[in-house]
């Protein structure tokens, strides 16, 4: 309950937040896309590598939109954002059933879905959370950001279904009615950010700006601390994701049943789920940059095991799934500790950007480095380096400036 005994029960804004997750920028315009791609290929003659071009191009634009919907969010709100990207990321995904022959219509619809989807990654939900939460706040993240992984598992099975049933072109269309049941209906019925007096909230003037806990973005920027936590999510979205991409082929090239493959990956997604869980659970009473070690050593020992084919695949890739599922739970819990909450939205928006562009460089990196020295080995051993490096960059951050305010702090949230 709120200091204010305001009868507002915040845990609505967390389920709003997992129902719109699951309809997520990643579960549509990638993993969905994933599935729609050989359909697509085969109708309209497209090559696989136009299509996987053209979702490649959505997420780098999103990548490049996202620092700037966070300040947007800072200034006109979380609810009114959400409720606009929300509305014309449905209207994009349905417009991809009018895709042609034409590869430059192609790139400019996947260009527009990734501009639209920019509402759709965690930035704006994890903002809100914050403001309401302070002592359960790593638990609030870690929940809201599991149904990321949830949308990974449902989402594909739901566009396989759709094609099957009603072809492709519907199917972009049957997403986007589920993207606006699912996201847009939650976040008009539940999402609302706390008034001044019950905590801080992210207003539109600047001099409720100004009173809110937390230092300016410009200051903030300037830190080492904000590079040192920048560098260390960009090496585990580059080591990790980058891993994960290719588990199915490295696999494989090995003898190992395509379903056995597929397996192991669908278990790595189920890690992730709990990994965000655990980490948003322990980071409420544990010091962040601990549990940031302990999730970045755990896919270090699961990229050691793929690499060298010693062990049990599936308990590699569970690893990995692992310390993904911490990374944005993490990352939106220090950034509120460290840089409050004053231009939350902002800071967290550059900081997922150089994530969203690690996941392909990642995959880049590896496919490259098997396609010119037929092997993923060298490609392991520099994505074991870099989350080295990523374990000694966050044990530098230092004692919290913002820590969690205790129950009977005036002005702050207070938690029962």
């Amino acid at each position: 309950m709120l200091a204010t005994h305001h009868t507002w029960n915040r845990w609505w804004i967390v389920f709003a937040a997992m129902l719109g997750l699951i309809v997520g920028q990643g579960s549509i315009n990638v993993f969905a896309a994933s599935v729609f791609l050989k359909p697509v290929a085969q109708e309209l003659g497209f090559g696989r590598g136009h299509i996987s071009t053209a979702i490649g191009l959505s997420s780098v634009v999103t990548a490049l939109m996202v620092p700037f919907f966070g300040r947007l969010v800072d200034v006109f709100g979380v609810r009114p954002m959400l409720l606009w990207s929300i509305t014309l990321f449905a209207l994009a995904t349905a417009a991809m059933s009018f895709l042609t022959a034409s590869t430059a219509i192609l790139y400019l619809l996947f260009a527009i879905s990734g501009v639209t989807a920019v509402g759709q990654t965690p930035t704006a939900y994890c903002k809100v959370i914050t403001a309401w939460f302070d002592r359960q706040r790593g638990l609030a993240l870690g929940l809201a950001l599991a149904a990321v992984g949830l949308g990974t598992a449902l989402i594909p099975q739901l566009s396989n279904a759709l094609i099957g049933h009603f072809g492709w072109r519907m199917g972009y269309v049957g997403l986007s009615i589920a993207i606006f049941g699912l996201a847009f209906l939650p976040v008009a019925l539940f999402v609302r950010e706390p008034t001044m007096p019950e905590a801080a909230r992210s207003p539109n003037s600047a001099r409720e700006i100004a009173a809110l806990p937390g230092i300016g973005f410009a200051e903030a920027i300037r830190t080492w601390r904000y590079w040192a936590m920048t560098l260390t999510f960009f090496f585990a979205a580059t080591a990790i994701n980058g891993s994960l991409i290719h588990v199915v082929p490295l696999l494989t090239d090995r003898g190992i049943p395509a379903s056995v493959a597929i397996g192991a990956l669908s278990a790595a997604g189920l890690a992730l789920i709990g990994g965000r869980i655990i980490a948003g659970y322990c980071i409420d009473k544990i010091f962040a940059p601990y549990i940031g070690v302990l999730f970045l050593l755990t896919p270090m020992v699961g990229i050691a095991l793929l690499a060298t084919g010693l062990g049990n695949v599936v308990v590699g890739t569970v690893l990995l799934g692992l310390g993904i599922g911490a990374e944005i739970d993490l990352m939106s819990f220090i950034i509120s500790r460290y840089f409050g909450i004053r231009f939350f939205g902002a800071l967290h928006g550059f900081m997922f950007a150089p994530v969203l562009l690690g996941n392909a460089v990642g995959a880049s990196v590896l496919g490259w480095c098997f396609q010119l020295l037929h092997s993923y080995t060298p490609g392991f051993a520099l994505f074991e380096v870099l989350l080295a490096i990523a374990c000694m960059l966050i044990m530098t951050l230092g004692r919290y400036r913002y820590p969690a305010m205790p129950e009977t702090a005036p002005g702050h949230l207070v938690q029962v």
